[in-house]
């Protein structure tokens, strides 16, 4: 079979299934191509943001102490319902427009406008004059002695369905493995993090790393730091983790290990070469600032380009996308300015801009305002829901007042970062954000008293 398209999709991220949309809907002859049923909706309804985030909930919640594996099947099997129903609703909302063709097989170049795809028995030929790289990005599994994902070793998406561990260890004390052993420890694990550098969440500052680590530590989790693995052994009851450590080879026994090193773009299989389409150094595909590729109208959108690996980029490397294709072509990745992000761990941290280090590092001129969550008067919804613990950080311009980076750590922090965000990019000062009104009760109305102390 061949078709011709005014844009064919690889991948149905959030990025892609937007653009493919949007596309759809202005009149365009749009396909969609997705590898596998189950990941309808892309990485963040399926395996990623909203799934786990399900599960940190159940977690925060889940009454008692103890290890009970059956309240966390109950919090799987919730999960599952609603990344079902997301995943069946992302699939109506493109499957449900006459200008769209959805299909369910892998996709491969055979050359800049033409794309081979093999859906079961059956293999199609399409040619469009745009394609779209959406394949997003996979867990990154280091070559070690051992290290395959399988058995009662796991990766950040394998895990949300093994038994829950007795005892856990997570390979490394970055993001998605700080997050993960907040995750089951809350559950009742006994988890153990192994990160290899002189202390996890190397790229916060030292104070706020601290606050989030002693959250950890509230609940059991023990860091190991200087701890670089070697090699991990398995059996039907258990794993083991050997790990070098102080010049001493160690090892720890655990239900599951969690390899948690960052992900990796999924470009395995896609056939680039024939398209003539370049990958950087670290294996992302090549875009410039309007996320065009080396290829002539072929785009790579999301985490496949090597942009910050979140879902709310992916939407907007879309925006840039479709400006350059249905609007005047203004729009780049240049023009984004204060993107948060948060890590939801209980409390979550957030964080915009620079932080003190980087600041630093740069020579700037910068005045600091830092408060312990427990010493801000002006802050009682903490106090409220019971949990008072957590930071509030500012970077701020000496001369302007305005604002360079923001780190919170506290209950609401990922909604109260998103003010933050909005300051920044609008240039209001701190003095303006210090003096706005804000809804009491409210994490907000921190900023009221933080940012009316700097104390460096």
């Amino acid at each position: 079979m061949e078709h011709e398209l005014d844009l064919i999709v690889i991948g149905w991220g959030k990025g892609g299934k937007t653009l493919a949309g949007t596309m759809a809907r202005a009149g365009h002859r749009v396909a969609i191509i997705e590898a596998s049923p189950d990941m309808y909706g892309g990485t963040c309804i399926n395996i990623g943001c909203v799934p786990t985030k399900a599960l940190i909930h159940d977690a925060d919640i889940r009454p008692g102490n103890g290890f009970d594996p059956g309240y966390f099947d109950e919090a799987v099997r919730r999960r599952d319902k609603l990344s079902a129903a997301m995943r069946a609703k992302n699939f109506s909302m493109l499957d449900g427009l006459d200008s769209v063709i959805t299909i369910t097989g892998r996709a491969s170049f055979v050359s800049p406008r033409r794309i081979k795809v093999v859906a079961g028995e059956e293999i199609l030929e399409l040619d469009a004059k745009r394609i779209i790289i959406n394949t997003g990005a996979v867990p990154a599994i280091p070559d070690l002695d051992g290290v395959q994902i399988g058995g009662r070793i796991h990766d950040s998406t394998t895990l949300q369905h093994a038994p829950l561990p007795g005892t856990l260890v997570v390979v490394g004390g970055g993001y998605v493995g700080t997050e993960f052993a907040s995750m089951f420890a809350h559950f009742g694990s006994k988890v153990i993090v192994l990160d290899r550098g002189p202390r996890a969440l190397k790229k916060e500052d030292e104070d706020i790393a601290a606050e989030v680590l002693g959250a950890l530590n509230d609940v059991g989790v023990e860091v190991r730091v200087g701890a670089s693995v070697q090699r991990i052994g398995q059996d039907a009851d258990s794993a083991m983790v050997h790990y070098e450590q102080d010049g001493h080879v160690r090892a720890v026994e655990a239900d599951a290990v969690l390899i948690a090193l960052g992900r990796t773009p999924v470009t395995d299989g896609l056939n680039l070469e024939a398209a003539g389409i370049e990958l950087t150094e670290s294996g992302a595909i090549k875009v410039e600032e309007r996320l065009s590729t080396s290829a002539e109208g072929v785009y790579a959108l999301g985490d496949v380009n090597g942009g910050p690996q979140f879902t709310y980029v992916s939407l907007d490397d879309n925006r840039v996308v479709a400006d350059a294709i249905l609007g005047s072509g203004q729009r780049s990745t240049a023009d984004r300015v204060a993107v948060p992000y948060t890590i939801f761990t209980t409390p979550p941290l957030a964080r915009v801009g620079l932080s003190e280090d980087q600041a630093r590092s740069r020579g700037l001129a910068i005045k600091i305002a830092v408060k312990k969550v427990a010493e801000i008067a002006a802050m009682p919804r903490p106090k409220i829901v019971g949990d008072p613990r957590g930071i509030i950080k500012f970077v701020v311009d000496a001369d302007s007042d305005r604002i360079l980076g923001a780190a919170l750590m506290h209950v609401d922090s990922q909604e109260v970062i998103n003010l933050v965000a909005l300051a920044m990019r609008q240039g209001v000062t701190s003095a303006t954000l210090r003096d706005s009104i804000f809804t009491h009760p409210s994490s907000t109305e921190a900023l009221n008293e933080v940012l009316g102390s700097f104390n460096r």
